[in-house]
Order: structure tokens, then C-alpha cells, then sequence
């Protein structure tokens, strides 16, 4: 299939358009507005459940509904963006993201906001993948590094500030704004959408993998559910029946894509080192998205006692450390390479969440803050160098089926992340034949996903000396 049947008819080269350094701001919002919706409702569930009469516990489907809808529609938003076109898809997607937001605040009874919440997911699935698609088409490749380290920022910054933002929300308002905030931003970005973005159509679609969809879909929302379900304790056979459907679900997924021609992930990438390498390290690294503000959580929280609002005004320095890695990002990849970087930074990012485990109560907060704020910006010069570097080999015909891909495992691992912690925390607690988990079965989570992190490294140090070469 040609190129240029995909590509814009004018591509600017300068990269000094206007559109090409609003886009990036562009998906980053759309980007933030997701993340922040993912980890803002949890700290509202108490005051959800008084709404809804109904107990906090129960709410949790509040979570999981909008999780699951994501994992099944994300490997979908590569052949819509081909099919449809990748700017209506995208303002598709923040319409409805903004509606249903709209919907929830306005949420009669439980099923009906479960239902918009399952519609806000289909949103989300769709917004940042297809985003990120037209990025990556109408960025030139020299600044696109610049790009992605700006849109690790949102990314990052969305799970660090959704607590404190909830915890704040749900103290002085009700639970309905942390939905309503959502609609000017979304209004923001439709107007920036249709003012800046492109069109970007293919001309000769595929069909839609109808037996591809179906099998992807229930591989990724029963692993999302069953690592969730492992998350929140909601019963170890449950999950484990979960996972496992996930894992049979995912092998006849691999069997099927050999025999098509336009499988809905396409598995065929894989044989890109560079892309193959980044989804596999770069998932060991992404654990800690979904891990680590839910760790912290618990050990601020729970261990140490401390109110919701100051254990995320402390959770919020790591956000901080990754707002500074955009100005430094680009020299240090300059300098040392993405080989280099990626391997060492996977060490030295798993040790500062190591580093976590040795908080005490005697710890003052400075410390605290100082150790999140330095992981931060680790940690976010990892996700902004891995997430460039997978797109660095990809030909422009294959960048909607990349991004599916990319964000496809991109759920699966921020999910795993909050499963693999639960799991250690409750080993440790069932070695230590406790009840209840004590703040050192807390920290082995830190140890564990810590751990992963600079295993990484084994995968990242594969990687050819001169890969990425030219993406700066």
C-alpha cells in the first residue's frame, strides 16, 4: 500500500507550523483528561456510594466498567482511524468522552452510570491511540522525541494529581465535578482539533477482523478484569479463572493473526527490534504507572495515617520530577543514546522505587518528596525514550496499527502493575501469616515492581548501538 495515501498532501517539513506544535499540546490534553479520569474517581466511591445508596465496595464497578470498556476498544482504534479517518475519530472520541463525563454527573441510578461510564471508556480507548497517530504522522521525525517527551508529561502528572484533585474535590464540592471538569477541556480540544489537526484517511481500508476483535477483546478485558480483581481482593479464583481465559483467548489471537492479512493487532511489528523491545522492557517499566500511586496510597495512608489531601500533595513531587525531565530530556539522548539511556535509567529508576520501601514514620517529609521527585524525573525520561523509540523503525503505512499496539499493551501493563503489588503485598502477608497488611507488606510491593524496572535493562541493552538514530 502506498505511503502517501495516508499522509497528509502538504506534510510540513519545517516542523514551524503552528499545527505542528499545537498538536502535541493537543493529544497531551486529551492524554491528561484521560489519566486524571482514571485515578480521580477513586477517592469520591465513598460519597458515589451515599448517591447511589449503595456501599463503597460495590462502587468499584464505577473503576472497572470504564477499565474494561478501554481494553476491549483500543486495538480496534487503528482500523477506525484508516477506516473513518483520524481526526473525526478524534473528535469523535472527545465528544463522547465529554458526554458521557456529562452523562455520569447526571446519573439517576447506579446501572445508568455504569453505563456511561462504559461509553466514557469507549471514548478514552479511542482518544489517545488516534491522537497519537496524528502526531506521529504530522510531526517530523527529528522533533518527534521533543513531542513525546512533552506528551509523557500529562501521562504522568494524570495518576500524581488525580488523588489530591479528588481528595480536594470531594472535601469542598460533590463528586459530580470531578465529571464536569472534563467538558471545558473537551470544548478546548475540539476547537483546537478542528482548527489545526489534518485529515488523515486512508484510501484503500481493510476490513475490520471481525474473529481478531472478538478474540483480542475478550484476551484484554478479562486480563484487565482479572488483574483488577487481584487489585481490589475480589477473590484469587475469580482472577485466576479470569487470566486464564485471557491467556487461551490470547493463543488462538496469535494463531489467527498468522492467517490473515490485516489482523486487528497486527503481531508481524514484533519482528521491528526496536518495537519489539520497547512493548516487552518498556511493559516491565510500566508497571510502576499503575503501581506506584497505588502503593504510595497505601503506605501514606494506611501505614503512616496521614489525611488523603497530604499523602497526595506528596505523591504529587513525582509529577513535579517529571515536568522538569522535559527540558533535559533531549540532551541526555543526545549525548548517551537511547541504548544507553533506556538501560541504564531502567536501573536507576527501579531503585528509586526501591528507595520507597525504606520510608518510615520517623522519615521526614522532605526526604519523602525529594526521593519521588528524583524518581519522577527518571521515570519519566524511561516512558519518554522507550515511548519514542518504538515508533522510531515503523513505515508510515503501519503507524495506525503501531499505536493500536502500543497502547493495547500500554493497558495491559498499567493494569498488571496494580495486580503483580497486590499480589506481593498479599504473599508477604501470607509468609508473615498476618490478617492484615502491615507497612512491611506494603513495601515488598515497592521491592517488586522496583525490581522489574531494572530488569528491563537485560532487553533495553539488546538494542543496537545507533537505535533511534535521527528521532532528535
Amino acid at each position: 500500500m502506498p505511503s502517501d495515501h495516508i499522509l497528509p498532501k502538504k506534510p510540513d517539513k519545517s516542523g514551524n507550523s503552528t499545527a505542528v506544535r499545537l498538536i502535541p499540546f493537543i493529544v497531551g490534553c486529551a492524554l491528561f483528561m484521560q489519566m486524571l479520569d482514571s485515578s480521580v474517581v477513586a477517592m469520591a466511591l465513598p460519597m458515589m456510594a451515599e448517591t447511589f445508596s449503595t456501599n463503597a465496595v460495590r462502587m468499584n464497578i464505577a473503576i472497572t466498567a470504564y477499565l474494561v470498556s478501554v481494553a476491549i476498544f483500543v486495538p480496534v482504534c487503528g482500523w477506525a482511524a484508516d477506516r473513518f479517518g483520524a481526526k473525526r475519530i478524534f473528535l469523535l472520541a472527545i465528544i463522547l468522552f465529554c458526554l458521557s463525563s456529562l452523562g455520569c454527573s447526571m446519573a439517576p441510578t447506579l446501572d445508568i452510570f455504569v453505563l456511561f461510564r462504559f461509553i466514557q471508556g469507549l471514548g478514552g480507548a479511542m482518544m489517545v491511540p488516534v491522537g497519537r497517530i496524528i502526531m506521529l504522522r504530522t510531526v517530523p521525525r527529528e522533533q518527534l522525541l521533543k513531542a513525546t517527551a512533552f506528551l509523557s508529561i500529562p501521562a504522568l502528572l494524570g495518576p500524581m494529581l488525580g488523588p489530591p484533585l479528588g481528595g480536594l474535590i470531594v472535601t469542598f464540592s460533590t463528586w459530580h465535578w470531578i465529571f464536569l471538569i472534563n467538558i471545558p477541556m473537551g470544548m478546548l480540544g475540539v476547537f483546537l482539533v478542528l482548527k489545526y489537526v489534518q485529515e488523515y484517511k486512508n484510501d484503500n481500508p481493510p476490513r475490520l477482523d471481525w474473529p481478531g476483535f472478538i478474540l483480542s477483546s475478550l484476551a484484554m478485558a478479562s486480563c484487565v478484569y482479572g488483574f483488577e480483581s487481584l487489585a481490589k481482593n475480589q477473590g484469587f479464583f475469580n482472577a485466576y479463572f479470569l487470566l486464564m481465559i485471557s491467556i487461551v483467548s490470547g493463543i488462538f489471537y496469535c494463531f489467527h493473526a498468522k492467517r490473515v492479512t490485516n489482523p486487528i493487532i497486527d503481531l508481524s511489528l514484533l519482528k521491528i527490534q526496536s518495537f519489539a523491545i520497547s512493548i516487552f522492557a518498556g511493559n516491565l517499566c510500566r508497571f510502576a504507572v499503575g503501581a506506584t500511586p497505588f502503593l504510595l496510597a497505601l503506605l501514606l495512608q494506611i501505614g503512616f495515617n496521614y489525611s488523603p489531601l497530604s499523602a497526595g500533595m506528596i505523591t504529587f513531587a513525582g509529577a513535579l520530577g517529571a515536568l522538569a525531565m522535559k527540558f533535559v530530556a533531549i540532551p541526555i539522548l543526545k549525548k548517551f543514546g537511547f541504548r544507553r539511556v533506556l538501560t541504564v535509567n531502567a536501573v536507576i529508576t527501579g531503585l528509586f522505587i526501591m528507595a520507597c520501601a525504606l520510608f518510615t514514620l520517623e522519615t521526614p517529609v522532605w526526604i519523602m518528596t525529594m526521593t519521588l521527585l528524583f524518581g519522577g524525573f527518571f521515570r519519566s525520561l524511561e516512558f519518554t525514550s522507550v515511548n519514542t523509540l518504538s515508533f522510531a523503525n515503523i513505515k508510515p503505512e503501519k503507524m495506525s496499527q503501531a499505536s493500536s499496539f502500543s497502547a493495547t499493551a500500554q493497558q495491559v501493563g498499567i493494569s498488571m502493575g496494580m495486580g503483580i503489588a497486590t499480589v506481593s503485598i498479599d504473599l508477604s502477608m501470607y509468609l508473615n501469616g498476618s490478617s492484615t497488611a502491615s507497612i512491611q507488606d506494603i513495601k515488598s510491593g515497592f521491592i517488586v515492581i522496583g525490581a522489574a524496572s531494572i530488569l528491563s535493562a537485560l532487553w533495553f541493552n539488546r538494542l543496537e548501538k545507533s537505535a533511534g538514530t535521527g528521532m532528535y
